[in-house]
């Protein structure tokens, strides 16, 4: 798995500290609002194309870690 700072990033100095993608201005909050709101993948990367489609997958698969580590911890 790649490392997480490769894919998405936080500074005082974009969107005041909010965590974005990589080389983006798009706050990753933005894909799971897309994803929840029932929208695929594909129209996430057509409305933010700054974003590859490898750095969303990656987000997501780092979140499903996140996910499975937390439950299994609990």
């Amino acid at each position: 798995m790649t490392q997480l700072s490769t894919i998405v990033h936080s500074s005082p100095n974009i969107l005041g500290g909010t965590l974005v993608f990589v080389g983006t201005r798009v706050p990753v909050k933005n894909l799971f609002d897309y994803l929840e709101a029932g929208d695929s993948l594909d129209i996430f990367l057509d409305a933010f194309p700054t974003v590859s489609r490898e750095q969303a997958i990656q987000a997501l698969e780092h979140a499903q870690g996140a996910l499975l580590t937390n439950a299994h911890s609990s």
